[in-house]
């Protein structure tokens, strides 16, 4: 449950609190966390957070070092904490960026190491944003799952974007493939839009959705040619989608911890 969590977060937690509360600055504080049974080895995070004063309809300032961690990956964290704050904007924010960034801090290190192996292994004068590029996210779940789609299925066609919207089971995947600058606006869409409905039937924008992995196509990787809804019944049927695509170790890597 929800609250079994919460209470877990908080006994796993080392907490110190600095507030300063000033009607003209905002109050700032920090916490940190100890991150366990999800690197090898425990991970310490240092995270300021500074409120300002019209917070939360202002996004909140935030610093993150660690010993363990790079300055690199640091940032990299920062930077995937501020983009999970903007879908919590104009609604208290922070014990649900803790929550995320102790579930997701694995992934968001191996995106890191990701694209900085890319970088080193371009040639010489080539840009990044070069090529085709891939992007697979997570949906925690679909309400109105017949205009969800449809309104996936629009946006990939419109951004000329190829790959799988997959379901298996209570796992929900998007695939993505082509040029990044298409990818990135395909975030945008996918996280200001009012693409689902809450549990009273409001319209609502989507705030249950991680990205997996954004990553450069690679020359032994298939292209796909078509974006395609699939639905498939066992694991091992999604696990093959993913590996007729060349893609079996973007799909050890993040499949099977959805299930856990």
């Amino acid at each position: 449950s929800v609250e079994s969590v919460q209470k877990s977060l908080y006994f796993r937690l080392s907490l110190l609190l600095l507030l300063s509360c000033r009607k003209t600055h905002g109050i700032t504080f920090r916490i940190q966390i100890s991150v366990k049974e999800l690197l090898d080895t425990d991970v310490l995070l240092k995270l300021l957070f500074h409120l300002p004063v019209n917070y939360p309809s202002t996004l909140p300032d935030i610093s993150v070092n660690s010993d363990q961690l790079t300055r690199a990956q640091c940032t990299d964290v920062k930077d995937k904490l501020l983009e999970q704050a903007k879908n919590h904007l104009s609604e208290p924010m922070v014990h649900s960026l803790i929550l995320w960034i102790q579930q997701h801090l694995k992934y968001v290190i191996k995106e890191s190491a990701t694209v900085c192996n890319e970088k080193t292994t371009l040639s010489k004068g080539t840009s990044t944003e070069d090529g085709i590029w891939m992007l697979l996210l997570h949906l925690d779940h679909m309400r109105a799952k017949a205009k969800y789609v449809k309104t996936v299925e629009k946006w990939a066609t419109d951004l000329r974007l190829t790959g799988r919207l997959m379901f298996m089971g209570k796992i929900i995947l998007i695939l993505l493939q082509g040029d990044r600058s298409n990818i990135k606006e395909y975030l945008i869409l996918q996280k200001t839009s009012k693409v689902d409905v809450d549990s009273s039937g409001k319209k609502c924008k989507e705030k249950m959705i991680s990205v997996l992995c954004e990553t450069k196509v690679q020359s032994q990787q298939k292209r796909f040619q078509t974006f395609e809804v699939k639905e498939y019944s066992t694991l091992d049927e999604l696990q093959k989608e993913f590996e007729t695509a060349g893609l079996a170790t973007l799909f050890s890597d993040f499949v099977p911890p959805l299930l856990k």
